[in-house]
């Protein structure tokens, strides 16, 4: 099962992923956590982990609400991303993302006060090729949006949680500090492309796509 959840001002697209009766996977949990849990508990689903596609705010805001509503229920949920960008969470991380938003102008820092709520340390350091919590869900590195996006393949589903690193004809900005306009495109041809052509996209932001379409029709990347 996959189920989009539309969170915040940056309309971003936290998923739940289940191949579990009562047991799922949150993957950017963006912002919204109690419109996050109203999900969770109408489908009668508990995370056994949170994973990230990247550390930019509007992809982990929504997770301190999470871990608390259920840490009163104790339950302990882990928190993986890879190991780039795990500067984005921690104590440390509010000046990094105070700088970025700060990048945007004013619009920028009204949405950084909306948005910020800290996250806790991660508890898993993911690599290339790390399955996540014992599903077949695997890691695939593809930097460029950020030093440490990573995306998430499973070869059984079919299915790709592709971050902000490939959308629906479109790709990821890598204006910002730790963006990278060649790695990003050398990420979606050698990593992404390469995966089964009726692979389907769930990117972190816009409707879902497939990937044969985004090799024949992305005008960002030529095929």
């Amino acid at each position: 099962m996959v189920e989009r959840i539309v969170v915040g001002q940056m309309y971003t697209n936290a998923y739940i992923y289940s191949e579990w009766k009562k047991e799922c996977i949150l993957v950017d949990p963006g912002d919204d956590g109690e419109k996050i849990i109203r999900h969770l508990t109408l489908k009668n689903l508990t995370p056994r982990g949170i994973v990230f596609t990247h550390g930019h705010l509007d992809h982990i805001a929504g997770t301190a609400t999470i871990l608390e509503f259920y840490r009163e229920k104790d339950v302990a949920i882990p928190l993986a991303i890879y190991s780039e960008d795990q500067r984005y969470l921690g104590k440390r991380a509010k000046k990094i993302h105070q700088k970025n938003f700060r990048d945007l102008g004013l619009q920028g820092t009204d949405l950084f006060d909306s948005l910020f709520s800290p996250v806790p340390d991660p508890d898993i350091l993911l690599g290339e090729g790390d399955f996540l919590f014992d599903s077949d869900l695997v890691t695939i590195f593809t930097p460029g949006h950020t030093r440490g996006s990573v995306s998430f393949y499973s070869e059984k589903q079919g299915v790709l949680f592709s971050g902000d690193t490939l959308f629906f004809e479109g790709i990821g900005r890598t204006d910002l500090p730790d963006g990278d306009g060649q790695a990003i495109i050398t990420s979606i041809k050698e990593k992404l492309y390469v995966l089964p052509p009726l692979t389907r996209v769930f990117p972190g932001h816009g409707p879902d796509t497939v990937l044969e379409r985004e090799i024949k029709h992305n005008p960002f990347v030529s095929g």
